[in-house]
């Protein structure tokens, strides 16, 4: 195996130390101790960290028995078990393949909706320990190759119901690069060879990218999901199915719970045709999710949900009456302030409250300085700009 120390992780000592100290500081322990029951305590404290993070990330890892943990870089770099058991619904069948398998999270929800799944990965101690983590959580129906997409696409004459590429975005400097083009394996370059193994093509993209750029990049993607949860956008999904027709875009909320929104699906060509009203905020301000605001249905939101918008730069609507099944957060105005610590102190004598910043001269951080605010608490003060004037209003959470 390519990594020395594989069978000692595995020993019953080892993984019960590992267990019995995860909740405390790893760096300690490389500070006191150049070996921990045989083994360079480096490689105990990258068990300890996995562990870390599996326990929100990855539960059915972290829960796992004999679980076997790679480098931080990897597991920061990996798909959440939440948004790694979506993408495996998307399309099912007999045969898929992983081309960029990684820690084989993917690999791992695909095998249960394949017959079979492949795992493509370059780097031999990430395949093995994948290939370890795979059979331990009972995985049989996945097959483990070591070579990188454009390899084993030219060596294979097999055609898979699903291809599935999540490219790496760093650059050879290390710099962060959101081109499919500037990715590693470059997707694009790799389209036309793609296409004769499949007519169904999943591609990750960092929440970072631009959508549009990704279109124009791909080409006949059919479908765009923006997934995230808790508010946070985690992935950019480009479904290419040789589709001529104009992609759909589609917000889908993995959070937790049964209140979240249904997913939202709309066209660029909805968005730009629609019209959208301003007014004055009323009694209820409504603020996108992360996820809602990357899509950028900004008009069509407030058509859907009848609101209205603060001001056309603004991503923020308002209404006086509840909206359900809205896709992000809802606040109930208390008051409005002036732009001065006496006011804002006056509304809030402990000094303590969650700031928002929405198109306002000042970010959050400025605020909290200048209001001589404490983050926390079940208040919020939120500031903007309106159609006519900037505001700052004292609010609480409905939804």
């Amino acid at each position: 195996m390519a990594n020395p120390h594989f069978h000692q992780i595995l020993s019953e000592g080892v993984q019960r130390f590992i267990i019995d100290h995860e909740n405390e500081d790893e760096r300690a322990f490389v500070l006191k101790h150049k070996e921990i029951l045989g083994l360079p305590s480096a490689e105990i404290a990258r068990q300890i960290v996995g562990r870390k993070k599996a326990k929100t990330k990855l539960p059915l890892y972290y829960n796992g028995q004999n679980i076997i943990y790679p480098h931080r870089l990897n597991l920061e770099q990996c798909s959440s078990e939440k948004t790694a058991r979506f993408k495996a619904g998307l399309v099912k069948g007999v045969l898929a393949a992983d081309l960029t398998g990684g820690f084989g999270i993917d690999s791992y929800f695909l095998s249960k909706n394949f017959d079979k799944v492949v795992y493509v990965e370059p780097d031999g101690d990430l395949l093995e320990t994948a290939k370890h983590n795979h059979l331990a959580l009972g995985a049989s129906n996945l097959e483990h190759h070591h070579a990188d997409a454009a390899g084993f696409l030219s060596g294979n004459t097999a055609h898979f119901n699903l291809l599935y590429l999540d490219p790496s975005r760093r650059s050879n400097a290390d710099r962060k690069v959101f081109k499919f083009s500037d990715c590693a394996p470059d997707v694009v370059s790799l389209l036309p060879t793609l296409f004769k193994k499949s007519n169904s093509i999943l591609v990750k993209a960092s929440p970072l990218i631009d959508i549009q750029q990704g279109l124009n990049e791909l080409g006949l993607v059919s479908k765009v999901f923006v997934i995230g949860f808790d508010n946070e956008c985690k992935e950019v999904l480009f479904l290419i199915a040789n589709s001529e027709r104009e992609p759909i875009i589609e917000v889908v909320d993995l959070s937790d719970g049964d209140e979240k929104p249904k997913p939202f699906s709309f066209t660029h060509t909805e968005e730009n045709h629609s019209a959208v009203s301003l007014g004055e905020p009323s009694s209820l301000l409504y603020e996108p999710s992360a996820m809602m605001l990357k899509a950028g249905a900004f008009k069509l939101l407030a058509n859907r949900f009848d609101l209205k918008k603060v001001a056309p730069n603004t991503h923020l609507y308002t209404a006086g009456s509840l909206m359900p099944g809205f896709p992000g957060r809802i606040f109930k105005i208390e008051g409005f302030l002036k732009p001065d610590s006496k006011s804002v102190h006056g509304a809030l004598p402990e000094g303590q409250a969650n700031i928002i910043s929405r198109n306002y001269p000042l970010s959050p951080a400025q605020l909290k300085k200048r209001l001589k605010l404490k983050d926390g608490g079940g208040q919020f003060v939120i500031a903007f700009s309106g159609k006519a004037k900037k505001y700052l209003v004292l609010a609480s959470r409905v939804k």
